[in-house]
């Protein structure tokens, strides 16, 4: 009688239930995979194999196995909220006991130590960058430095100007910073001393002669030293003079505890040259490499990994690029829950590389992707089960009635 025949498939129906259960049941998380159930058939065979005229044994679920499909692109409003668009897992460090584990799931947060790390406290795992914020080769986890960043002095100040070259030598003399009439040309921008502290550094131009005209610099309304520079240009207006562009002044001190001021200013430009043209004194480029004190406003993430610290003070610090770890046979990784998987003999070792590069995908930040299951398919997926599981009940009712029709013979 074909129980044990029937009574396997009620049991393979049931395992693929619970698949179908598991699956709807984690729509909603984020970076989950949906599973399915695969059958094989039973035979009863010898060493030699089955009879061509073997009567089958039931079913058996042969495996269960992943499906690792794009799921949705959703997008958030946490910055550190990371979707993998293509192939690739995100490594990390577990929490418990500091192996790699791998996920799909980009949610991330910042904890009490400044590292990057998801709901369970694993942390994200990059390639850090060093102090000065370059890519280095080093994978480890990622630290946000959640204080203050330290303020930097001016050394250098990029300027590119026109000065007229129709512009007539001043009358008066000497040069008076409170009297207009002694200069042509003046213009202004703040510079930061030791402590961040803003500085008002002004630039005056006096012509002295045709081509040639003199600069003089004051931080807070004194000049500094040495005064009167040369700026002299060629006949086609192109700056002569210095012939690098830079003119250095002597350290300046401002008091107040600070460090004294020592200036650069390079008139070569950045991308303008200073020239002297028959056209109104005009700045087209004005620029200086120093910064006030920066709190940290927010982290971007670029496609390809690259975490940059924005900061108050307008700078931005990398701090590492993410790297993606992606596999052979996908289907072959462990699962371990809480979105995680490990690597096994299945699956083949990581293969990590930068986002976009290695066959892994690009990274969307302030987004996460969503579960890749599909309720309309898993509906109709219990369906064909409830099918099978009634169908198998009802060969064991058959045959049931059978066995007692045979035991009622007289």
């Amino acid at each position: 009688m074909p129980f044990r025949t029937a009574l396997s498939g009620i049991n393979a129906a049931s395992s693929q239930l619970q698949v179908i259960g598991n699956n709807i049941a984690n729509a909603n998380t984020t970076g989950f995979k949906s599973s399915r159930t695969e059958f094989a058939d039973v035979f009863a065979a010898s060493s030699i194999g089955a009879a061509s005229d073997a009567i089958g044994s039931g079913v058996r679920v042969s495996n269960v196995t992943q499906q690792f499909s794009q799921g949705s692109i959703d997008f958030t409003d946490n910055g550190l909220d990371v979707a993998i668009n293509g192939n690739g897992f995100f490594q990390l460090a577990d929490a418990s006991n500091g192996g790699t584990v791998y996920s799909r799931d980009g949610a991330f947060s910042v904890d009490a130590t400044g590292f990057i790390v998801n709901s369970r406290g694993d942390q994200l795992q990059a390639r850090t960058a060093d102090t000065s914020g370059n890519i280095t080769a080093n994978i480890g986890g990622l630290q946000v430095n959640t204080g203050a960043l330290p303020p930097t002095a001016t050394t250098s100040v990029e300027l590119g100007l026109n000065l007229d070259a129709t512009a007539v030598v001043p009358a008066i003399t000497p040069f008076d910073a409170n009297n207009p009439a002694t200069f042509n040309s003046t213009t202004s921008l703040s510079v930061f001393d030791s402590q961040g502290g803003s500085q008002l550094a002004t630039t005056y131009y006096v012509k002295t002669g045709d081509n040639a005209w003199n600069t003089h610099v004051l931080i807070n309304g004194t000049e500094l030293a040495p005064t009167a520079q040369a700026l002299t240009f060629n006949t086609n207006g192109t700056l002569a003079t210095p012939a690098d562009g830079a003119i250095d002044y002597a350290p300046f001190a401002l008091g107040g505890g600070t460090a004294p001021l020592a200036l650069t200013l390079d008139y070569s430009g950045a991308g303008a040259a200073t020239s002297q043209f028959g056209a109104a004194f005009s700045v087209d480029s004005l620029n200086q490499n120093g910064f006030p004190t920066g709190q940290l406003t927010g982290i971007d993430i670029s496609s390809d990994g690259v975490l940059l610290a924005r900061f108050s003070n307008g700078q931005s610090n990398a701090l590492g690029q993410i790297q993606l770890a992606n596999f052979d046979n996908p289907q072959g990784l462990r699962q371990l829950g809480n979105n995680t998987w490990v690597e096994s003999a299945d699956s083949g070792v990581a293969q990590p590389n930068i986002p976009g590069v290695g066959g892994v995908g690009l990274l969307q930040s302030g987004a996460l992707e969503g579960s890749n299951v599909d309720i309309t398919e898993e509906l109709v997926a219990i369906i064909s089960a409830q099918r099978s599981f009634q169908a198998n009940a009802e060969v064991i009712t058959t045959a049931d009635a059978l066995t007692q029709t045979i035991i009622n013979i007289r």
